[in-house]
C-alpha cells in the first residue's frame, strides 16, 4: 500500500461536520466516494487531522488515506479535486512514510473566527463571519484573550458532548485583530482544542467586547472549570481551520 497525504479546503455551510456520521452530508464522505471510485471501486479509509463541527470551514484540513499503487501525485491530486463538489478544493496532494499519521502524529492547529461589526450584515461575507455590531471594548477583549495563552484545563470553554477526559490543552496564540474598519479576527494556535472550545472562548470574547463582563471573566472560567460561567457557543460559520503543522513540518499547511 502507499500512503498519501492532501491538503484540503472546504466552505462548511452544507456539511454536517468533516467525519462521517448518519445525519447528513460530510466531506469524508465525499473524499471517500471519489476515492473509491479511482481506486476501481474499492472502499478507501481516509483520515483527518481532526473533525470540524457542521458549519465550519477549512482552508487547510489535512488528511491521508492508502491507495495500492503509487500514482502521479499531481494526476491524482487533480483528478480528485475535480470530480469532488465545488465546496471541495483539493489543495495539495504528496506521498509520505506508512508511518505517517495526520491525527495522530504531533502537530499544531490555527484557527480563525471572524467578526463582522458592521451597522448591517454584509450579504457577501455573512456565510464566512459572525455579524455582531456591538463591540464598545475591543481593548478589553484584546487583553482577556491573552489570558487563555498557556497550559490550562478547558474544561470551563468545552461544550457538554466532549467525549474525552483529559481537558489540558496549550494555547500558544490568541489574539484579537482588527481587519479593516468592520471586521475583527480571533486567532488561536494550540497543540489541540477540545469540542467547541474555539467558539465558546469567542462567545465568551465577544461578551467582555460587548461591555457585559470584566476581563478578569477569563481566568474565572479557567479557575472555576465550570461552563455556566463562559459565554455563548459562537456560531459555526465564522470558524475556520487556517493552518495544520506538524512537528517537523512535513506540509507547511
Amino acid at each position: 500500500m502507499t500512503r498519501y497525504k492532501a491538503r484540503i479546503a472546504y466552505d462548511g455551510t452544507d456539511f454536517a461536520g468533516f467525519q462521517i456520521q448518519n445525519n447528513g452530508r460530510t466531506v469524508q464522505e465525499e473524499l471517500e466516494r471519489v476515492l473509491a471510485k479511482l481506486n476501481s471501486g474499492h472502499p478507501v479509509k481516509l483520515h483527518g487531522s481532526g473533525r470540524t463541527d457542521s458549519g465550519v470551514h477549512a482552508l487547510a484540513q489535512i488528511i491521508h488515506f492508502d491507495l495500492p499503487q503509487a500514482r502521479d501525485t499531481e494526476k491524482l491530486r487533480f483528478a480528485l479535486d475535480t470530480q469532488t463538489p465545488d465546496d471541495i478544493d483539493v489543495v495539495a496532494l504528496e506521498l509520505v512514510a506508512d508511518d505517517f499519521h495526520s491525527r495522530f502524529k504531533p502537530h499544531s492547529k490555527t484557527y480563525q473566527y471572524r467578526l463582522t461589526t458592521s451597522r448591517a450584515n454584509n450579504p457577501l461575507t455573512r456565510r464566512f463571519s459572525y455579524h455582531f455590531p456591538k463591540i464598545v471594548a475591543f481593548d478589553d477583549m484584546v487583553a482577556a484573550a491573552q489570558l487563555l495563552v498557556g497550559t490550562h484545563d478547558f474544561t470551563g470553554f468545552t461544550a457538554s458532548g466532549a467525549t474525552v477526559e483529559d481537558k489540558v490543552r496549550t494555547i500558544t496564540q490568541a489574539n484579537v485583530v482588527r481587519s479593516g474598519t468592520d471586521e475583527i479576527l480571533f486567532i488561536f494556535s494550540g497543540n489541540g482544542f477540545l469540542y467547541k472550545q474555539v467558539r465558546n472562548m469567542v462567545g465568551t470574547l465577544v461578551k467582555i467586547g460587548a461591555g457585559k463582563w470584566p476581563v478578569s471573566r477569563v481566568s474565572e472560567i479557567l479557575v472555576a472549570q465550570n461552563r455556566d460561567l463562559a459565554g455563548p457557543t459562537a456560531p459555526a460559520h465564522g470558524l475556520c481551520l487556517m493552518e495544520v503543522r506538524y512537528d517537523d513540518d512535513e506540509i507547511n499547511a
